[in-house]
């Protein structure tokens, strides 16, 4: 009786032993006596005790940050950069057998194609063309990866820290900058109120009546103010001997 009862007890524990579940986002690779039998899951999987051993891998997409790099680039300036990367596991057999430790492997690939693309290029290149270079840095780490059954989906450069002194230098070019668009705006500004002018000019020397036009709006809004000035209006024509060149001194001669 008491034979039967171990018995059944060695089968049920091997049986508990032998099932394993796994998720809908986890496959398992299964090792029998050393050999690879295949990717199993999701669901319920059955293994044959101590002949059978099943490693876990997960298919989600897995974020990874780069720690921060000393980097100098092009033109001598030394920043720091750091990055996240997004990837998963396509093929879950490849990603167990060909790399020891796939996490430890991309982390550490990433942070040295990340000092040689960053190293590769201009302080300005680094700043204005972050596109360029997270695709760069997407294409060197995919091709890397493919044969260990891993996919980089996206690089993004994360934080770019700018010495003391170079963040002190960009704020004085970008004030420089400022100032000369703004003497450029005031000179063109400038030039095209001259030239208005100059038409004005000429169109009140081919009409005079829009001098006096000009007159009457001016007195019209200095009488629309509440002020206490004063005006006295003059018929221009009393000026008109003095305003034609030589007109003082010849009316002197005539008489």
């Amino acid at each position: 009786m008491y034979g039967l009862l171990a018995v059944a007890l060695v089968v049920v524990f091997f049986f508990a032993a032998s099932l394993r579940i796994l998720n809908e986002y986890e496959r398992g690779v299964v090792f029998r006596l050393g050999r690879v039998i295949g990717a199993k899951g999701p669901g319920l999987i059955v293994l044959i005790p101590v002949i059978d051993r099943m490693v876990k891998v997960s298919l989600r997409l897995v974020a990874m940050d780069v720690d921060p790099q000393d980097v100098i680039t092009r033109d001598n300036v030394s920043v720091k950069v750091n990055a996240v990367i997004y990837f998963r596991v396509i093929d879950s057999v490849k990603a167990i057998i060909d790399v020891e430790n796939y996490l430890y492997a991309i982390s550490q690939l990433a942070q040295t194609t990340l000092r040689s693309v960053c190293g590769e290029g201009e302080l300005d290149d680094l700043l204005a063309n972050r596109e360029k270079l997270n695709a760069q840095l997407q294409e060197i780490l995919d091709t890397h990866t493919e044969p260990w059954g891993i996919k980089v989906a996206t690089v993004e450069l994360k934080h770019i820290d700018l010495p003391q002194e170079m963040q002190r230098a960009m704020a004085r070019q970008a004030e420089a900058e400022r100032e000369r668009r703004a003497k450029v705006i005031n000179a063109e500004g400038e030039y095209q109120a001259a030239n208005r002018l100059t038409e004005a000019a000429g169109i009140i020397e081919r009409h005079p009546v829009a001098l006096q036009l000009r007159y009457l709006q001016t007195m019209s809004e200095m009488a629309a103010e509440s002020n206490s000035t004063t005006f006295l209006p003059i018929p221009i024509e009393l000026f008109a001997p003095f305003l034609r060149p030589g007109g003082g001194k010849g009316g002197g001669e005539s008489s």
